[in-house]
């Protein structure tokens, strides 16, 4: 039975498996909202917060995820697998880089 998954940043909603990563879903179903990166738990392109819900997680990278991060729900979408409907927030790399301008 797919799981509902909101996006708080955008109001983007979309069901997801439980077998199925929030970032596999998300991008199988053609939706935007989370940056897509390795797709593998390496790079920390897909950082989110798990607002609320239940899921549990695959391994990822220590580089992207302390143990601080694991505490406060702080994962990336890659490796989380919803047990429940979920809400996050959008925190990874991409959603967060600002622009800054070229200097001469």
């Amino acid at each position: 039975m797919p799981h509902t998954v909101t996006i708080d940043d955008t109001g983007e909603r979309y069901a997801c498996d439980q077998e199925e990563s929030l970032l596999t879903a998300m991008a199988r179903l053609g939706k935007r909202g989370i940056p897509v990166g390795c797709r593998g738990g390496a790079c920390g392109v897909c950082k989110v917060e798990v607002l609320s819900g239940d899921f549990h997680t695959r391994a990822m990278s220590r580089d992207h995820v302390s143990d601080d991060d694991r505490a406060g729900r702080r994962l990336l979408a890659c490796r989380v697998f919803p047990a429940s409907d979920l809400s996050l927030k959008v925190i990874g790399k991409l959603h967060t880089r600002v622009c800054a301008p070229a200097t001469v």
